[in-house]
């Protein structure tokens, strides 16, 4: 992207002693100094640390030492104002909202400037209604990260979309779609460590999918010998299976070995474990941390958090609960984390974890008599907790939606539970969410905010807690096990 004007002066740039080129002009003193930027005879007046902190084109730029790193004003050519204009909304911290035309020209800019947080702002927004778009875009201005994220969400509802997609993308993207494999509906039961007497399949310590073609739950893995599933916390991030957690023995001694399944090798390995002990714990992948929260440890309910690194391997502590809490429900919507908090006996709590202020905000507060939240699904901009019924109807599973956007609640009419029972586990892929008891695997299609029933497949064989999730399985696992 040219700048207008962008020759470099002699004598007043700043050499990077480190070999790293040249270092922003008056680097460690922007502060608050602002800079005017105009896009298409339209003027953006922002703090140049904004800019800096999330847009690689303006880090080289005061990196480069020509004139440009020391004028109050620059401009941009060949982007569009709109989408220049939604860069600065997301820098600043903004949500603002996506349509057809602005997502063309935010996708241009993101692209043009390199500016990561609106990259991952616009994956965390693709749905059933701008994938296409999304996919097509990206993969016109070489935003490959969301090209890919795209994909893969057009490729998880190629059913729902394959007349869409084959109307109106070309060849070559549709190839691209029909090469990926699909995410898939996995699960696993609460299993304890072998001893030395049992074997992996004797104790049935397997995580299973369910191939939806054949209506059958198939094997990928067995669990590794001294790996617990009971009460442990077990999440999905980068398309890897962690384990962290979990009890084993009559006096629920803590399991300190941590695991990861990598798809891709087919394998297992050890991790470091919370520097905090715990078990019945809420574990949640995002950004590339693993969230352990809460959790109970020697008879002690926990409020305390614990955040691990990938890049680093290492865990770290977080910003506590605003109360103790085991087993929590929680769940990610739109790039963000939510915990739903019970207060006895008819208050249930939703707050988020904010991540640049390392706290907890209480987002909004449910009040039903006698209830509260046990399962917590994200969907879009939309929040949905599955809670028990009042008590003399338990096990009836009744919802309620809040939507994020409207600040507004909405209660759903009828029961939702598979069979005879409440609704403890839901996994959203595209605008389907699958749920499971030993009966049956029933998936709902959301629609607008309503969940309809879909089709009916084979309930998971397991007794006792489940965790459900989505892999995406390579062709040479599945082709193994046909």
């Amino acid at each position: 992207m040219p700048l207008h004007g962008s020759e470099s002066e002699d004598g007043d740039s700043c050499v990077d002693p480190d070999g790293g080129g040249y270092l922003p002009c008056s680097a460690s003193g922007l502060g608050s100094e602002r800079l005017t930027v105009v896009v298409e005879h339209t003027s953006f007046t922002e703090e140049k640390m904004v800019l800096v902190r999330g847009c690689e084109y303006f880090q080289a730029l005061y990196r480069s030492g020509m004139r440009e790193c020391r004028q109050q004003e620059i401009h941009l050519r060949g982007l569009p104002a709109r989408g220049f204009c939604l860069v600065l909304e997301v820098l600043r911290g903004e949500v603002p909202v996506l349509d057809g035309d602005i997502i063309v020209e935010a996708i241009q800019c993101a692209a043009f400037l390199q500016v990561s947080p609106l990259t991952k702002y616009l994956i965390d927004r693709i749905d059933s209604d701008n994938c296409l778009l999304m996919f097509h875009t990206a993969a016109t201005f070489g935003l490959w990260d969301l090209y890919h994220a795209a994909a893969l969400f057009v490729r998880n509802m190629y059913a729902d979309l394959e007349v869409e997609v084959r109307k109106n993308l070309p060849s070559e993207l549709i190839s691209f779609v029909e090469s990926l494999t699909p995410s898939v509906f996995m699960a696993v039961g609460a299993h304890v460590t072998c001893d030395v007497h049992e074997t992996v399949h004797a104790a049935s310590r397997t995580v299973c999918y369910l191939d939806e073609t054949g209506n059958h739950w198939k094997t990928l893995t067995d669990l590794p010998l001294d790996a617990s599933t009971l009460m442990a916390g077990v999440t999905v991030l980068d398309n890897k299976l962690y384990i962290v957690g979990g009890v084993c023995g009559v006096q629920k001694q803590v399991v300190d070995s941590c695991f990861c399944y990598s798809v891709e090798n087919n394998s297992w390995s050890k991790m470091a474990g919370p520097s905090q002990p715990r078990f019945n714990l809420s574990l949640v992948g995002l950004d590339s941390r693993l969230y352990a929260i809460g959790g109970e440890c020697e008879r002690t309910v926990m409020s305390s958090v614990e955040t691990y690194h990938l890049d680093s391997g290492r865990w770290t502590f977080a910003a506590h609960l605003p109360r103790p809490a085991a087993g929590a429900a929680c769940t990610k919507a739109m790039g963000r984390l939510f915990v739903c908090l019970w207060r006895p006996m008819e208050t249930t709590e939703i707050y988020e974890y904010v991540l640049g202020k390392d706290q907890w905000r209480l987002v909004t507060s449910l009040i039903r008599h006698q209830s509260y939240g046990h399962c917590l699904v994200g969907h879009r901009d939309d929040l949905y907790v599955m809670r028990n019924g009042p008590s003399d109807d338990f096990l009836r599973c009744r919802m309620d939606c809040y939507n994020l956007g409207t600040g507004q609640w909405t209660s759903l009419p009828g029961h939702y539970a598979n069979s005879k029972g409440s609704l403890f586990t839901a996994v959203v892929r595209g605008d389907s969410v699958f749920t499971l008891n030993r009966t049956m695997t029933l998936e709902y299609t959301v629609d607008g905010r309503t969940w309809k029933p879909r089709r009916q497949m084979k309930g998971f064989p397991r007794s006792g807690s489940v965790w459900t999730f989505l892999l995406q399985l390579p062709e040479c696992i599945k082709d193994r096990d046909r």
